[in-house]
């Protein structure tokens, strides 16, 4: 068994090599820049809904307040006549990176310290490179993969798009692993 603060270092460095290694996909191969279309009419939509002052938020239509409401013939006749959308509303104003990238760096550093965890209490110190990768490796692809694909089967998110950030997270946790394995005690 190996504690949790002794593998800081491991933890730290993983979290930059994501930070890194993210950075380089969206902003050098930029593979992610089709994961969303543009509405046709953009500006016009855009002034229809400016109209309604949405606040910033998570919204689905048509909504039902339960599943009652959802059988009922109105409600049908909406989804039937559509748009069905989810749909996010950011607040106005310039996109500030900042928090985002901080955010992203902690959460870096979430996925890392259960990482450290699984493996600090699976192996003990010394263990070969391979053992230690594996263990980190499965967790990180855990917990930065596998949820993901929850948008695609409740939400109707593009399996292309969320496939594409499942071997995101395939890359993030292969960085994490080596890491780990390269500085395990």
């Amino acid at each position: 068994m190996v504690p949790i603060l002794s593998l800081w270092l491991p933890i730290l460095l993983a979290a930059v090599l994501v930070f890194v290694g993210s950075s380089i996909i969206h902003m050098v191969l930029k593979y992610h820049q089709s994961d969303f279309g543009q509405v046709d009419n953009e500006d016009d939509v855009m002034a229809d809904l400016r109209k309604y002052a949405i606040q910033p938020g998570d919204y689905f239509m048509p909504y039902a307040r339960g599943t009652k409401e959802m059988q009922s013939p109105e409600y049908l006749e909406k989804q039937d006549k559509g748009p069905r959308i989810v749909m996010t509303v950011m607040p106005n104003g310039s996109s500030f990176m900042g928090a985002s990238l901080a955010q992203w760096f902690v959460y870096s550093l979430v996925v890392g310290v259960f990482a450290a965890y699984v493996a600090g209490r699976a192996l003990g110190p010394g263990a070969e490179y391979m053992e230690v990768f594996r263990f980190t490796g499965t967790t990180a692809f855990a917990g930065y993969a596998l949820a993901l694909l929850q948008g695609s089967i409740w939400w109707k998110k593009s399996w292309a798009s969320t496939l594409k950030s499942v071997f995101d997270g395939l890359i993030y946790a292969l960085l994490t692993a080596g890491a780990f394995g390269w500085l395990w005690p």
